[in-house]
């Protein structure tokens, strides 16, 4: 995901994006931790993610 891909969403939807992304990024770590993960980048690319949608809430403000 870019950031230019969620620039133009409202702030429900950027909120509703933030809510998946969190719950993602649960259950990928409960995945790492019980060596069920087979691609450990991708935690942080969901960590990224959560970051830019935080950045797109913030600069509607």
């Amino acid at each position: 995901m870019k950031y230019t891909d969620i620039k133009d969403k409202t702030a429900a939807e950027l909120a509703t994006m933030l809510k998946e992304k969190k719950v993602l990024l649960f259950t990928l770590k409960q995945k790492l931790k019980t060596m069920q993960l087979t691609n450990p980048k991708e935690v942080s690319e969901v960590k990224k993610d959560i970051a830019r949608i935080n950045t797109a809430i913030n600069a509607l403000k």
